[in-house]
């Protein structure tokens, strides 16, 4: 054998033994878009610290809870979280790792961020397609001094089976009786009017692409996508923008219980300054597959001690060390950690 031929050969073994090796130090994580830009941002960071890929793929809070529940990524995520008897139907358990809020954006010739007011009446008939033009004198009342063109409203939905769409839904079940009745709530919804784009990216693209448009996404797509976000009001009676204070001014009335496996909503809370549609987004991990769902808890555990600023930067609120200390203890408990 030449000296060529056994050096191929003594490479191909290396490549042979290292490719499982390096493979097994992956994680696969796969669902919703409302907390990918944070998640993926985190990931970058732990791959750094520890050499660890981190795979997370932004495909709908529905898919996430396919994916974990048929065992074929090492986490799910979803907004939309699972009842207890649900995750106790599918062996798995729940937490949430993050915190942010659903944001009303448009795209009106003119009409700058935060500068157009919403209330849960008009947002409401407008995904109803009952308010079909931006002159109509329901929003023209909030807004006076804005110029609105005499233009039909497109409405731009989600398409995919999507947590943003049960928060947003959930929002619109709690504050309009003709939504409850006529749509009602979850990850997908029968729309009565309107065109669907997959992700909060596909929302975002639709609506920059779109003048006249009105969507609902995450807020940091919001933000990277320089759309223009409406202002809201919420039920303390007040206006309010979307942002960190407002977010987190919701998250303070989250009642997250460990013995519930966190299930909980932050729609509509009552404090002056909420933002009247925010969510946790939450972790599903596996209980028959421990090996795997602790090296994933072990992955948060990290964000947790070290993900707080990146998680700012991008307008999500971290959960309070409070919150924290109760996952830690709710994976010990579930032989998790």
């Amino acid at each position: 054998m030449t000296r060529l031929k056994i050096l191929a050969a003594l490479i191909s073994c290396l490549i042979f033994y290292a490719v499982p090796s390096a493979a097994s130090e992956n994680l696969n994580g796969a669902g919703a878009s409302f907390p990918a830009p944070v998640y993926q941002s985190w990931a970058y960071d732990y791959n750094k610290a520890t050499g660890i890929r981190i795979n997370y793929q932004s495909i709908g809070s529905g898919g996430g809870q396919r994916q974990i529940v048929n065992r074929t990524v090492d986490f799910g995520a979803s907004d939309d979280p699972l009842k207890p008897e649900q995750l106790k139907k599918d062996n798995l358990i729940q937490f949430p790792a993050v915190i942010g809020g659903v944001v009303a954006v448009v795209n009106i010739a003119g009409v700058k961020e935060g500068e157009l007011r919403l209330d849960a009446d008009t947002l409401s008939k407008i995904f109803l397609g009952e308010i079909k033009t931006w002159d109509d004198s329901r929003i023209k009342t909030l807004n006076p001094k804005t110029a609105l063109p005499a233009k039909p409203i497109t409405v731009v939905h989600r398409s995919d089976g999507s947590g943003t769409t049960a928060i947003f839904t959930n929002y619109l079940t709690s504050v309009s009786a003709d939504w409850k009745s006529k749509v009602g709530e979850g990850k997908a919804v029968k729309w009565p009017v309107g065109i669907g784009g997959k992700g909060n990216e596909g929302v975002a693209n639709y609506v920059r692409q779109t003048p006249n448009s009105i969507g609902y996404v995450e807020f940091a797509y919001a933000k990277q996508n320089k759309l223009a976000f409406t202002q809201l009001k919420n039920r303390a009676g007040s206006f309010v923008n979307p942002g960190f204070d407002s977010f987190e001014d919701a998250a303070d009335t989250g009642d997250f219980d460990p013995k519930k496996d966190f299930y909980t909503w932050l729609n509509n809370t009552p404090g002056k300054n909420s933002w009247p549609i925010a969510g946790a987004t939450f972790i599903l991990l596996a209980k028959d597959k421990t090996a795997q769902s602790a090296k994933a808890a072990k992955f948060f555990e990290w964000a947790f001690k070290n993900g707080d600023a990146k998680a700012k930067e991008l307008v999500y609120v971290p959960l309070p060390k409070s919150l924290k200390d109760k996952i830690r203890l709710y994976w010990k408990l579930n032989s998790i950690q």
